[in-house]
């Protein structure tokens, strides 16, 4: 075992999987040779992590989530427990499709609720916030706080998560201005 990070027994790791030191890798997990993990991300229980998968640092998976092909999480990102990816757009078992997978791409700072859906072929935007069940169809914003089936905007989030009201200010001290329908920070 490599000293630079964790990898409980009970897990697997296949050969040729790239690891960053300080991850931490729990209870029954695989991960797939070619699978790339940045450093000090820490995978729960139950997490599988494909060989064209893509990991960058300090992001936090929870249980139950399987991280597959042509599935890119940029650093900080939260995965919520059981939250899923997709990789097929019309998956059919009697037409597999061998090695063609839709991308998602989940940018640096975004979060998933619990059961939240990704599906495949769009872009989760910088710390966006995806409501626990959401099924996001389509590409989301940079600070969206999107809900529901399929997932809405309702509103807008600061960069540590808190809810903006109408003044796009943040407790934190963060300030943002709305410009052509998308969230920046000042």
């Amino acid at each position: 075992m490599n000293a630079d990070y964790f990898v409980h027994e009970s897990s697997y790791v296949d050969e040729g999987a790239v690891i960053g030191p300080g991850t931490k890798i729990w209870h029954f997990c695989h991960i797939q040779s070619g699978a790339v993990i940045g450093e000090r991300c820490s995978l729960g229980q139950n997490v599988n992590v494909a060989g064209g998968a893509v990991i960058g640092s300090g992001v936090r998976i929870q249980n139950n989530v399987s991280v597959y092909d042509g599935v890119v999480l940029e650093d900080n990102v939260f995965c919520g427990p059981s939250c899923v990816f997709t990789n097929v757009g019309t998956p059919r078992a009697h037409f597999p499709v061998h090695g063609v997978y839709g991308k998602t791409l989940v940018r640096e700072g975004a979060s998933l609720g619990a059961n939240s859906t990704v599906v495949c072929g769009h872009t989760v935007g910088r710390s966006a916030l995806i409501a626990a069940g959401a099924v996001v169809t389509r590409d989301v914003p940079d600070y969206a706080l999107m809900a529901g089936v399929p997932a809405r905007r309702i509103g807008w989030v600061c960069e540590c998560g808190k809810r903006l009201g109408e003044d796009l200010a943040c407790s934190c001290g963060c300030r943002y201005t709305l410009k052509d329908d998308k969230l920046e920070q000042l």
